[in-house]
């Protein structure tokens, strides 16, 4: 293997890894012995000191790591005090509300309100970290409690729950049937009323 790949294969192995990787590790990888691996990664070492580039390699013991130079971790800091963005669908917001005005609540309270299965929408949602499990409810199965959580608060600029909007009571009831349609429930008919009784000519009564 010629050097300029041998270094781009290490390279690629420290960026992917993102922690240290052991010298022998690397060594295996590049089909090397440790001294020869040494000596490559100590020359891309070198190449990232000479150049004004943002990352370098660390030596950590008999390991390597890629990372940011601390000169730069400003410009790290900007990009990670950036709101986060959220794809929230009308599923997912409609869960998040159940759970905001509810809880504690459990994923099954969650599913009889909406009359559809919410694992998705509770899995993206403690994925954005808007909730989280704040305890287990004491009953059989031990299920999970949700709650809200200070991302929240700080995304939907509220300092509390309690200064959350008063939700109408038929709201819940709409959030069911809109679940219904989105799942192709349909709802149960009406009970048939019974029908007028009508004379025919021949049961008239004669005069």
């Amino acid at each position: 293997m010629e050097l300029e790949r041998m270094e781009a294969a290490i390279e690629a192995i420290l960026f992917a890894m993102g922690d240290s990787v052991e010298t022998e590790k690397l060594a295996a990888a590049i089909e090397q012995d440790a001294g020869t691996t040494k000596k490559i990664v100590h020359n891309l070492m070198d190449k990232y000191q000479a150049q004004d580039r943002g990352i370098q390699i660390l030596e950590l013991e008999d390991a390597f790591q890629l990372c940011t130079k601390k000169e730069y971790y400003e410009y790290l800091v900007r990009v990670a005090r950036q709101p986060k963005k959220y794809v929230l669908t009308d599923v997912i917001m409609e869960t998040l509300a159940i759970v905001a005005y509810r809880q504690p609540v459990t994923r099954l309270e969650i599913e009889k309100i909406r009359g559809v299965k919410c694992d998705h929408a509770v899995n993206k949602l403690v994925e954005y970290g808007l909730i989280e499990e704040v305890g287990r409810l004491d009953a059989p199965g031990r299920p999970i409690l949700f709650g809200t959580t200070e991302e929240f608060l700080r995304s939907f600029g509220v300092s509390s729950v309690t200064e959350l909007p008063s939700l109408p009571l038929d709201r819940l009831a709409e959030f069911q049937e809109e679940a219904e349609a989105e799942a192709g429930v349909q709802p149960e008919p009406a009970p048939p009323t019974q029908p007028e009784a009508v004379l025919s000519d021949s049961s008239a009564v004669k005069r």
